[in-house]
């Protein structure tokens, strides 16, 4: 049931390994889990098989899990469907054609869009988890002359990913993710002064969006944007 009508958000959860006595923690500001971040209610459901590090590689077999998990998502009421990992996007398609909402596996959704709104002359900064697995495939560019204009880079070896991969997950501290973040965003525009906007693979990024964006003075686009665009496009009058 939709709370006053607002739509509600269904999130593909990632399968942190914790036990079933584990405390549950509460969702930081601005995180992808969090209602406030939104102002709606969020529903989740776990992807079977979908460790970190699973969907970080990419497993192919992972797509049935989402399919389904998409699935008992809109049985109970989701307007809009999301991933909760960047890397994800791998089972954009299949999942997109089995539901009738709209679905957001990735903010890299954006990537064509982003480049569009700068100048020629800018680049576009994709900032990840693990650069070594945010290939050419996932950022769906055709174009050689677009392309060019996207830089990848990740965090990966830092103390973020080691504990998300780490079984059971173990939470960073917010201010562990900004140094780990901003250090990449300013190792990358000193190679790269042209970048116009940066977007933020990782959905563990969207907590640290807004301090970054008050530190480089760039606009920052993360998971939480392309989910508010679908979620004001659709009423909630379907879980009513």
């Amino acid at each position: 049931m939709t709370l006053q009508g607002r739509p509600t958000l269904g999130i593909l959860e990632l399968d942190e390994g914790l036990l079933p006595d584990s405390h549950e923690q509460e969702p930081r500001d601005g995180a992808l889990l969090n209602p406030a971040t939104f102002a709606t209610p969020i529903i989740t459901e776990m992807v079977e098989g979908a460790l970190a590090e699973t969907v970080i590689r990419g497993d192919p077999s992972l797509e049935i899990a989402c399919v389904a998990a998409a699935a008992r998502l809109v049985e109970r009421g989701a307007d809009v469907i999301a991933g909760d990992c960047g890397f994800l996007i791998r089972h954009q398609k299949a999942v997109a054609a089995a539901v009738n909402v709209p679905v957001i596996m990735s903010s890299l959704l954006l990537v064509p869009t982003l480049l569009r709104q700068l100048g020629p002359e800018k680049k576009l900064a994709v900032i990840t988890a693990d650069s070594g697995y945010c290939t050419e495939d996932l950022l769906n560019i055709d174009n050689r002359a677009d392309r060019a204009r996207v830089v990848v880079a990740g965090i990966e070896g830092g103390v973020y990913v080691a504990n998300a991969v780490a079984r059971p997950f173990v939470r960073t501290a917010v201010e562990q993710i900004e140094k780990e973040v901003g250090g990449c965003i300013a190792q990358l525009r000193a190679k790269h002064p042209e970048i116009g906007a940066l977007l933020f693979e990782c959905t563990g990024f969207p907590v640290v969006t807004r301090a970054l964006r008050s530190t480089t003075g760039l606009p920052i686009y993360d998971i939480t944007d392309i989910c508010r665009l679908a979620l004001g496009t659709v009423t909630g009058t379907r879980s009513l």
